[in-house]
């Protein structure tokens, strides 16, 4: 069996059947010459085929679909199976005419017919010789017209040229059949077979990759030797389309082989590692690309993204560097990149969540509702970047947390203490295996939003080493003008913090860097007074213990007279830390007591108190009298806040000497030498006799040797024990004295003033000596703090004296 191509007519396509080997078209050269010795009849009926032309010689399969070419082919069956074939001009024509049609045709008979099931006929027909119209005669059922035979023009037998041409055009033959992977290989046999001249030349035309209108324009050439010339052009022609078109299927085929070699690779390992239960490389880089979608991006991170999610796509997920890569790209997509909350702009709310969460404060909660009111009006402004400074336990933390809700916005919390290395805040270059993104940038993307509250917490804590100077990485984050732009190292491109509110705490400014602090707006938060202590314990301390012991309000019951016990003689601090433990222990032991189905009063009383905390252990901040020549109390500032001390003096026989105790520093030490230097120096101004200096040595104690003191703010407390010590007067009860002196007797301003007010008054002083310019300290605390005191405004050492020193004598004074 042999595969033909059927040229369809009428609607009908190209299709492809078996037909038996009596009908492959093979012409003899005595079949030839018989068909050339044929006479055509006059009048034939004419078949258009609208798809291809007939050639003299050539077997070709059509099949017809129109009801004027059935009947016809179905008459000329049943006749002499004689009929002529024309090409359609226009093969869109579904019922041609006489102007439709070619004049110039071929004489066929049909070989045979076949009826399908559709109801349309195939007819296989041979080619005979080439004739033209002369008069149509009849269109109806179908065309019938008179016709001539048009002469062919053939050459000599031993025409070299001709020879040579149809030698040509079966070695063209050849190759295009072995060029063209559509064609069978048993073409190549049907040609060499072939013997005559002529009929090759019309087999090779009728078999071209050629358009109706060309295959007509060789059938019309009349020198069979013109033709076959022709033919020839068409197949070079044809051979150069088929090799070019070869070359590039053979790049395009090996590229492909490549691509479909990767691709299976990629569904195997697709396959193994879903079967392994996890999501293959291709997948997540697809979920990726989709994710990035939604991104709010600019154009130049989100041309980033897609230049690292195409060099991930070329890596071996099996290498370290592909996670590396993959936590890279996970970041970018977990980022909030433009995506803001939107702030609340009502301020009456936000002051009652301030006064609600925090009592007192009032600089504090000023100065965050100014920063609403700003940004309220402008809606654009860069965000402050506040520091709270102050002793720990007063709220700087938690107010961060106040913030947040006030403002609307996401809460963020770095703990800064000990932090000694730069790629914490930077984060760490991701060409190392384990490389992370900085807290910064890692805090960022737990709050999902690109302006919370970021609260740095113990700033004044960070450390340096060899790995770098986290604070100084810190400029970077802290500066507005820098901030729009900040580059972590593993992000690798810049990110916009400048709508982020930075609130950074801090117990001690001197230990942070001048170049940070200088980047921040410091906000001083002082210590509670007592009655403020006892505020936050009712309002705050006591019902949150209360709710984390499982107990309700109705089983405990704490009043205030007891409040204030626990904060008198069991805490010290400026803030509400130390107090809060204690009401812990009260909690603590009524929880013990309902657990056990224990009888026990509902109501704490003080005997209770001693019973449960143990005696007061601080009474020693209480004032302790000073009966004895020599002893003051001063006021002192410490990194928990205001204290009192006592400054003590005792004169010996000796040579004059000074001794210093109490683990002093040198600048109390050199107050100490300033203060007797000045006191020999003035001895008349204060009757006393100079002799005394060079026959008694002086001993400056101040108590709790073990504790550190330093500062100059002892100065005026130091001269005014020893000019008590000298004149053996004492120092006028319940007052206390801070403030620095010189050489000439004036008394400088000192810090710390509200803490050492709150100490003051802890230990129920009356009244306090201060230098005149810290007048205005005063004036910035609230009335409520300073009742029960009275305060001295000094200039000179002159007037401290005549405030502090009494005239009456102690009891059994020794003589000097």
């Amino acid at each position: 069996m042999a595969k033909s191509n059927f040229f369809s007519i009428d609607n009908l396509s190209l299709q492809e059947v078996n037909e038996d080997a009596e009908f492959i078209p093979l012409m003899t050269s005595e079949d030839e010459e018989k068909i050339n010795n044929e006479e055509l009849p006059e009048v034939l009926p004419i078949l258009p085929l609208k798809n291809t032309v007939l050639f003299p010689g050539v077997v070709i399969p059509i099949t017809a679909g129109r009801d004027k070419s059935i009947k016809l082919l179905n008459d000329a069956n049943k006749g002499n199976k004689t009929i002529g074939v024309v090409a359609q001009k226009d093969s869109s024509v579904e019922n041609p005419g006489v102007e439709d049609i070619n004049r110039l045709g071929v004489v066929a008979n049909i070989l045979k017919v076949l009826k399908m099931p559709d109801g349309n006929i195939t007819v296989i027909i041979q080619g005979k010789k080439r004739f033209e119209i002369n008069e149509v005669l009849t269109q109806e059922p179908y065309l019938t017209a008179s016709i001539f035979e048009v002469g062919e023009l053939k050459p000599i037998k031993k025409d070299a040229e001709f020879t040579t041409i149809v030698e040509s055009i079966k070695d063209l033959s050849l190759r295009i059949i072995k060029e063209n992977p559509n064609l069978p290989s048993e073409a190549s046999f049907a040609i060499k077979n072939i013997e005559s001249p002529s009929f090759l030349v019309n087999f090779i035309s009728s078999n071209m990759n050629l358009s109706v209108e060309e295959k007509q324009k060789l059938l019309a050439i009349n020198d069979l030797k013109d033709r076959a010339l022709e033919t020839l052009k068409y197949m070079n022609l044809e051979l150069k389309k088929l090799e070019l078109r070869n070359d590039i299927q053979s790049k395009v085929q090996n590229d492909m082989n490549q691509q479909q070699r990767e691709y299976f690779l990629h569904q195997q390992m697709k396959t193994i590692q879903e079967e392994l239960g996890g999501v293959s490389a291709e997948t997540e880089i697809e979920e990726m690309r989709l994710k990035a979608k939604d991104k709010k991006w600019t154009k130049e991170i989100g041309q980033h993204f897609e230049k690292e999610l195409a060099k991930m796509q070329r890596m071996n997920p099996q290498v370290a560097e592909y996670a590396i890569q993959r936590n890279y790209l996970e970041l970018f997509l977990d980022l909030p990149w433009n995506e803001f909350s939107k702030d609340k702009f009502d301020l009456k709310k936000a002051q009652r969540i301030l006064d609600r969460d925090h009592y007192g404060l009032e600089d504090v909660k000023r100065r965050i509702i100014e920063y609403l009111a700003v940004l309220k009006l402008r809606n654009d402004m860069k965000s402050p970047i506040l520091c709270l400074y102050g002793p720990p336990g007063v709220g700087k933390t938690s107010l961060g947390k106040s913030v947040a809700e006030a403002l609307g916005r996401e809460y963020v919390r770095i703990s800064l203490g000990g932090l000694r290395d730069e790629a914490e805040i930077r984060g760490h270059r991701k060409t190392y295996i384990g490389a992370m993104p900085g807290r910064i940038i890692q805090s960022l993307k737990k709050a999902g939003t690109s302006n919370p509250v970021f609260v740095l917490d113990e700033i004044d804590k960070l450390s340096s080493s060899h790995q770098g100077d986290p604070s100084s990485a810190l400029l970077e984050v802290l500066d507005p003008e820098q901030n729009s732009e900040f580059h972590d190292n593993f992000l690798e491109v810049g990110y916009d913090l400048s709508r982020v509110m930075f609130i950074a705490t801090c117990n001690n400014l001197s230990s942070i860097q001048p170049a940070l602090r200088d980047r921040m707006e410091i906000i001083k938060v002082n210590g509670y007074t007592i009655e403020e202590k006892v505020e936050i314990a009712k309002k705050h301390l006591l019902p949150k213990q209360i709710k984390e012991h499982g107990l309700t309000p109705s089983q405990i019951k704490v009043g205030k007279t007891q409040l204030t016990k626990i904060v008198e003689g069991y805490t010290r601090e400026s803030g509400v830390r130390g107090l809060e433990k204690q009401i812990a222990k009260v909690v603590r032991y009524v929880a013990k007591s309902i657990a056990l189905e224990e009888e026990y009063d509902v109501k704490i009383y003080n005997e209770d108190l001693i019973e449960i905390l143990g005696p007061a252990r601080l009474e020693r901040d209480k004032y302790e009298g000073n009966d004895v020549a020599g002893v003051v109390t001063g006021l002192a500032w410490t990194q928990v806040g205001g204290d009192i001390l006592y400054i003590e003096s005792i004169l010996s026989e000796g040579k004059g000497n000074l001794s210093i105790t109490g683990n002093l520093g040198k600048v109390m030490k050199e107050s100490a030498t300033i203060a007797l230097e000045y006191i020999k120096a003035h001895a008349e101004d204060f009757n006393l006799n100079p002799d005394i200096f060079s026959k008694y040595n002086v001993h400056i104690h101040v108590p709790e040797g073990a504790t550190p003191k330093d500062g100059p703010s002892a100065g005026i407390t130091m001269l005014t024990s020893l000019v008590s010590l000298f004149t053996q007067k004492k120092v006028k009860k319940n007052l206390a004295m801070t403030g620095e002196i010189t050489l000439r007797g004036k008394v400088l301003p000192v810090g710390g003033i509200k803490e050492k007010i709150l100490a003051a008054k802890r230990a129920h002083i009356k009244e306090i000596v201060l230098c005149e310019d810290n007048r205005r300290d005063i004036e910035e605390i609230k009335e409520d703090y300073l009742k029960g005191l009275t305060f001295h405004y000094v200039t000179d050492m002159k007037e401290v004296i005549a405030i502090a020193v009494t005239n009456q004598k102690v009891k059994n004074p020794k003589a000097l």
